[in-house]
Formats: C-alpha cells, structure tokens, sequence
C-alpha cells in the first residue's frame, strides 16, 4: 500500500449553544494549504458567542486502497474533506482525529457518539494532489459476484431448520 501525506493547517470556530443543554459547536472554519508558522491554539479572535482559534498543521493522509473513494469524492460537484473532532478538557478544548479526503472514511467516524464529524470545502490545490495521486497510483478493482450453490432453496431451508432443532430429517 503506497500512502502520501499533505501537511495543512486548521482553523477551527467554537460557538456558544444557547437552550437548556448549551455548550458549544465546534466547526471547521479555514484551511491552509501551507500550515503558518504560527503556535497552535492561536486565537483568532473572539466575538460574542464566536471564537476561533488556530488549531495547527495537521496531515492529509491519502492511501493507494482508497483511490475509488477519492475519485467520487472529486468526482462530485463540490469536493469536501472530513474534519472529525473530539472534545477534550482541559486543554486543548477539542482534538483533531483525522481530516480526510475520503467519505467512508468521515461517515465511518459519525459511529462513535463522540465524535463531531464537519465537512469543510477542498480546496482546489488540494485537489490537485489527490487527483494526481489517483491518476499515478488507482488500480481498478472489479466486482466480485459470490455465486450460489445449487441446492434448492426449500432443501436447504429444511436442512437448517433440522439442524437446529437437534436432529436430522429424512431427506427425499
């Protein structure tokens, strides 16, 4: 498996839930195609219920076995890279867990409750390296139908209810 890493830095807002729960949302709000030499957790700034901070450079990691989703993924009107966030405390306040071109790969991290999965817009410069990478490295893979056994469906059946239940039928 043949793996590329692009280096990106992340911008993140925080904003304040208001409700009986409240809290906060975080969300992707920029992306660097070049990190800035900058600390992590800069703030940029705070505003009303807003804040926004410079979470870092953080890696783009693309893999040789997932062209496919990446190529869909390009393929779509608006290409998008998934931003998957954990809330930590103290400090910092969230941690970044993956950022990911593929959307398998984003939905994937949806499963645990505690995760906050974003989309955030791909850049184009990004786009550029992950379709340079699909064209050098995709290989096609093709689809492979399993085949059925030929015993008839109402055999089979009885045989498995058979066995279930301890012993064995008299076949016909």
């Amino acid at each position: 498996m043949i793996e590329l890493t692009i280096e990106i830095g992340l911008a993140l807002e925080r904003r304040q839930i208001g409700g009986t729960w409240g809290g906060f949302a975080w969300r992707p709000l920029a992306l660097f195609t070049t990190p800035p030499e900058v600390a992590p957790w800069t703030s940029l700034g705070v505003g009303g219920d807003v804040a926004r901070w410079y979470a870092g450079a953080f890696p783009i990691r693309l893999y040789s076995t997932d062209t496919a989703n990446y190529r869909d993924n390009l393929e779509s009107a608006a290409p998008k890279l998934w931003v998957v966030l954990r809330p930590t405390s103290p400090e910092p306040p969230v941690e970044v867990l993956v950022i990911s071109a593929d959307p398998a790969e984003g939905e994937a991290a949806t499963e645990t409750g505690s995760n906050v999965v974003e989309i955030i817009e791909m850049p184009g410069e990004i786009a550029a390296l992950v379709a340079a990478f699909i064209a050098e490295h995709h290989v096609e893979r093709p689809m492979i139908k399993r085949r059925r056994d030929n015993a008839e469906p109402e055999v089979r059946w009885r045989d498995s209810v058979a066995r279930r239940a301890g012993g064995e039928e008299e076949r016909s």
